[in-house]
Parts: structure tokens; sequence; C-alpha cells
């Protein structure tokens, strides 16, 4: 028996010892679930708990009242509360207040100074495209004279209606003979403002008609017009100038930034380096990657030709059908593993409360991997796919791969997070980020890799490779956004540096630079993951706190730029002008 074939026999048993051990868990008996009251009372609370939930209370319903994106009455109703809100915060006496009332504080004057900023970047990137929708005043005005209950005059209504829909009909004509041509990129956010410009009109349109036998006697055909020439000139303004053609692929665009942004946004996320700085940070995690995927290659058996390696452990996945077994019982093992070590605390119900459903192949093309939290959203082939996508997604989701992601997305990553999100300190959630959220998932996986969670070569290639994934992320992301890099070449630069499978890289491209998320999200995996890797090293590997009481408090410490966990932790003296210092990647060469 050769050298491969006989780590492949143990591979497998180890695998079929797992399963037996896993499928046979049992829930928790109810009474597991109510803890004790020691956990629960006498836990230092903040000052400012009420002020938080009140302002994120009422911004959410100021949303609700003027939802209409770039709208100015909405920029101007938020950027009144928000100053107002500068002005309430400044009648708080700092100097007065506990640690954690402390940092609720600068966390709120944080808060609020950058959405100050957004609205303005919205103004900004909606003067950039203005001329490209004419008709956008007209559309928000009549949703906000809907909104603000004003008698319905039906016949006026159908004038301005009328006119929207000769304005686009004229837009449509003048996208050949514009000049300046507008660029492909504000063309491309034009193109969804008018798409989003369209559902609001519609909305206003719904709410009256069939009810009002005036409004729609008046507005029906007005309004059929409108929509199909909205939806006309939303077409011609991807296919002409975006470069969008129905029933093909679909380019990716993305919206980049900037540096001053980044910079802007940075500071908001009290991340005190410049992107040209954390870029050079990537690099460094990437070369340590690089010399660690080198050992695993060789432990393999295939010298130094660690692609040779992770093509081996691309083929290592189970049979379409089985990948929800398989998930089950990951996610076993990594509760047993930081539970026997007693690394953090794992509520019972939190091992009970989640469950698995699968990914349909539409959502597959923009999520290739796992989507966790309380609901696991899985990854593999269904019947629907094409072949080649089906030997994709499971090359991509093998079962190492899949190692290295399940407790990212479960315990004790995503899952655990959220659920004592909800428990501890939720008033936070207002200070959300990235770099709280998915940092912690990432340092997981650093510490059980310290901590010898991958035992065999095989176990390491998975980890590494989203250990070089998320330091390709940080690289490529800032890069797009400094305008240094075409989403193009961020799909290569995954191939041919990490290793994806090409449709997997151009998913993951597609979803960084699709606009669901802000443009530092991306980076947050790893920037995040080091700096609570930074932050353990510091207390306790200094001996201030055991394993279990530092993931236990940052845990009930709630959500909050990871500068503001240290702050709470180590007592840090805090001033009401605060501003970010902690060098948590070290010196820079």
């Amino acid at each position: 028996m050769s050298h491969r074939s006989g780590r492949s026999l143990c591979i497998a048993v180890a695998w079929s010892v797992l399963a037996a051990a896993a499928s046979a868990q049992k829930p928790a008996p109810p009474a597991a679930y109510v803890p004790p009251l020691a956990t629960l009372l006498n836990r230092p609370a903040s000052e400012l708990r009420d002020l938080v939930e009140r302002v994120s209370l009422d911004g959410r319903d100021l949303g609700r009242r003027w939802p209409v994106e770039y709208s100015p009455v909405r920029l101007s109703a938020f950027g009144g509360f928000y100053v107002a809100w500068q002005g309430r915060l400044g009648e708080v006496g700092f100097d007065k207040l506990s640690q954690e009332g402390k940092v609720d504080y600068l966390l709120l004057k944080n808060r609020l100074g950058h959405e100050l900023s957004l609205l303005k970047r919205d103004g900004d990137r909606y003067a950039e495209m203005a001329a490209l929708v004419p008709f956008a005043s007209a559309i928000m005005g009549l949703f906000e004279q809907q909104r603000r209950m004003e008698t319905v005059v039906p016949d006026s209504l159908a004038r301005v209606v009328s006119e929207i829909a000769a304005a686009a009909a004229t837009a449509t004509q003048r996208i050949d003979s514009t000049t300046p041509k507008p660029t492909r990129i504000v063309a491309f956010r034009a193109a969804a403002e008018v798409t989003s410009l369209a559902q609001t009109l519609k909305r206003w349109y719904d709410f009256l008609a069939g009810y009002d036998p005036m409004f729609t006697w008046w507005n029906k055909a007005p309004y059929e017009k409108a929509s199909a020439g909205l939806a006309a000139y939303a077409k011609a303004l991807r296919e002409k100038i975006v470069g969008i053609r129905e029933g093909q692929e679909e380019p990716i665009v993305g919206d980049p930034i900037g540096r001053a942004a980044l910079v802007e946004d940075l500071a908001y996320e009290m991340i005190p380096y410049t992107p040209e700085e954390l870029v050079k940070i990537a690099e460094r995690e990437f070369a340590w990657c690089d010399a660690e995927m080198l050992k695993a290659s060789r432990a393999m058996g295939f010298g130094d030709d660690w692609r040779a390696a992770l093509e081996k452990v691309k083929t290592l996945h189970v049979e379409p059908g089985k990948q929800t077994d398989l998930v089950r019982d990951l996610a076993r093992e990594a509760e047993a593993f930081v539970e026997t070590r007693g690394l953090v605390t794992v509520p019972p119900l939190a091992k009970d409360d989640w469950w698995m459903e699968m990914l349909s192949p539409e959502r597959q093309r923009v999520s290739p991997f796992f989507l966790g939290g309380s609901l696991i959203q899985v990854s593999y082939p269904t019947d629907a796919m094409a072949q080649e996508d089906k030997l994709m997604s499971m090359r991509g989701n093998n079962r190492y791969f899949s190692r290295a992601t399940v407790h990212h997305e479960l315990i004790p990553g995503h899952h655990l997070q959220w659920f004592m999100n909800d428990r501890y300190s939720p008033h936070r959630d207002l200070f959300g980020t990235p770099f709280w959220g998915e940092g912690w998932s990432l340092y997981w996986e650093m510490l059980l890799w310290d901590a010898g969670f991958p035992r065999t070569p095989e176990e390491k290639v998975g980890m590494l490779f989203w250990r070089m994934h998320r330091a390709a992320r940080i690289i490529f992301s800032l890069r797009f956004h400094l305008g240094e890099m075409s989403p193009q070449e961020a799909i290569d630069f995954l191939v041919n540096r990490v290793g994806h499978e090409r449709a997997n890289a151009a998913a993951e491209v597609r979803r960084s630079f699709n606009g669901s998320y802000p443009p530092l999200y991306q980076i947050a995996y790893m920037m995040g993951g080091l700096q609570f890797r930074a932050l353990h090293q510091e207390l306790v590997g200094g001996g201030r706190m055991t394993d279990r009481a530092f993931h236990d408090a940052i845990l009930q410490g709630g959500t909050m730029p990871v500068e503001m966990v240290r702050a709470l932790l180590t007592r840090q003296r805090l001033t009401a002008d605060y501003t970010p210092q902690w060098r948590f990647a070290g010196a820079l060469q």
C-alpha cells in the first residue's frame, strides 16, 4: 500500500468514527437552557444604554418615514437628526461616566459623525448621476407627498406622471448623443437608481390604484407608460453605456469609493492604518500562508508543488446529497473541541437552536460557499445546476475547505456571537461592525490553528486556503477602491494566487462589489481577526485573563470596533476627544 493510499484509508476511518459520534448527539434537556442567575445579575451596565437605544429606534423609524434613497428630504431629515443628537450627547458629563458609559459615549459620538459623512457622500454620488435621472425629483416628490398624507388631486397627479414618462422617453432617445458620455461606473449606479425609482413609483401608484376610482381613471395609463419608459431607460443605460447584454453573464462593474473615503471609513472603524499599510499587512500574512502551505504540501508527498496538493484536497468531497451530514458532523466536532479545552462558554441552547438549508443555484452564483448564523446555508450541487457547475461546487466545498468553514459560521463563530449579542448588551447593535463580526470568526480560525485543530496536512491545506483567501480579499478590495485593480484582475488574482475555481472566484468578486457589502467589509475578516489575536496575546498571553474569561467578556460586551473592546477589557483611560491609536499589527517595514 502506498503512502498516499494508506493516508486516505486513515482519513476515511477517522471520518466514519467522527460521523458516528456526531450523529448520536442528543439535544439537552429543556431545564439546561435556563442559565444560573449569577450569569444574569450584577453585570456592569452603561449609563448611556437607554440613550443609545433611543438613537437606534428613532433612526430606524425615521428611515421608515422617509425611505427613498438619495432623496433630498431624506438627507435633510437625517442630517438634522444626527446634528441634534450630537448636541444632546455634548450635554453628557463624560468624566462622571463609568468605563462602560465612556465607551458608549465614544461609540455614539463616532457613529453620529460617520453617519453625517455618509450623508455627504450620498449627496455627492447623487450629484454625479443627477443628469442621468431627470425624473427623480418628480418621483420622490409624489412619494413624499403621499407620505405626508396630502389630499389627492387625481388629474394634477396624472400630469406629473405623464411628465415622468416623457422625461424617461427623452433620456432614452438622447443616450447615444449625450456628451460628454458618463463613465461606466456612474451609468451603472444611475441604472440601479432608475430601477429603484421605478419601484418607488410603483409603491406610490399601488397605494390608491383600484381603491380611489378617480385616481385610477386619471393615472392608470400615464403610470403604465411611465413604468415601461423607466424600464426601457434602465435597460438602455445598462446595454449602451455599462455594456450589460440581456441573456449574457452580467459583468462585474462595482463602484470604487476612492482613497479619501477609505481613510474616512477606516477612522470610523478605529483602524489607525492607511490603506497602503493594510495591504502590506495582508502581504505579510500571505507570506506566512505560503510557507505553511509548502510544509503541508511536502507532508502530503507533493514537494513544493502546493497547487498539486490543493488540487488533491479539492477531490476529497462527499457524494451529492451527503453534504448536510458532513456539516452536522463538522459542527459537533468544533463544539467539542472548544468545550473540552475550556476556551469559551457555549450555552446548551446555542448548540441546539441552529439548522440547515440549501442555497439555490441562483444564490450559489453569488455565494459559492457557506453562509451562516443560526441558519447555516449550504452550497452544494442541486439537480438544476449544469454539470460543470456541480463539479465545481463539490470541489469548492470539499471536506477540508468545509472543515475550515463550518466553525466560522456556527460555533465558536457567527452563531455563537449572534446568540450572545441577542442576550448581552443588545443596545450596542447600533455600533455593529464587520471587524467585530467577521473578525471574531476569522480569529477563531487562527486560534484553532494554534491549538492544533488541524491534525493532518489535508486539514491544514483546507484552513490555509481560507486564510490565503482572507489576505487576498484585503489586497483586491483595497486596490479596487483605490482604482488600482479591476474586477477581472481581482478574479485572476484569486485564481492564480489562492487557487480558487474560476467560477467561485468570479462569484466572490461579484459578491464583494455588487453593492450589498460596505467597502471595508472584505478586509474586516482578517484585520478584525488580527486585532482579536493581538488582544488575546496581550491579555491571555500576558496572564491577565483565562481563555474562557477573555472570550466570554468579548461576547457579553456587545459588538463594536475592536479598539473599544480593548479599552473595556484593559480599563484604558479614556477622554471625550479620544482618537484611534492601537497599532495592533506592530511595526511595518
